[in-house]
């Protein structure tokens, strides 16, 4: 595991066990890595619940009730549709927040998007905000990337809704790359 991703985990850590909240993830194309990055640090059970691997359209349809209509309108990897996996792992897994990931890692692509057109979710089930990755670093880049910006995408989020301190910002950050 990266050791950005470690620190973005800890960062995580400290303001969800600081509030008392709690988080899931929906993966579909990071397939897990999220949840794995998330539980690496010590204590993570006191505020991750779970995360479920919605690869194909059916799964996210039946375990995250995501309306088939809207995924063949919008298609399975689109901002919509990411919008839709963080309100139903939040109602599934009775959870505050919530990271997803939908998208096309490669090497193939559907219905004229591109490789490498990833669309993160992230926040409450009431307050979602979203971002788009393009480009195609091949499939392992692509899933390394998409994992780390979805991890920063949230901790960003976070610090947003709770900008005093924590203990975690005493921790020196390693330098940018």
């Amino acid at each position: 595991m990266e050791f950005k991703n470690k620190i973005l985990s800890k960062e995580i850590l400290y303001k969800l066990y600081e509030k008392g909240k709690t988080i899931s993830t929906a993966e579909s194309c990071t397939s897990g890595r999220l949840g794995e990055v998330i539980t690496s640090v010590p204590g993570a059970s006191a505020y991750y619940k779970g995360g479920t691997i919605c690869y194909s359209d059916e799964a996210k349809a039946k375990v995250l009730s995501i309306d088939v209509e809207l995924i063949a309108e919008k298609n399975a990897v689109s901002e919509e549709v990411a919008i839709e996996m963080v309100k139903g792992v939040t109602k599934l897994l009775e959870t505050d927040y919530a990271i997803a990931t939908t998208g096309f890692a490669g090497p193939g692509a559907d219905e004229g998007i591109p490789v490498g057109t990833i669309w993160i979710a992230c926040g409450s089930a009431d307050d979602i905000r979203t971002m788009k990755l393009e480009g195609d670093e091949g499939r392992e880049e692509n899933l390394k990337n998409a994992t780390h910006r979805a991890l920063q995408f949230f901790v960003n989020y976070l610090n947003d809704l709770y900008p005093e301190p924590s203990d975690m910002d005493q921790v020196p950050k390693p330098e940018a790359k």
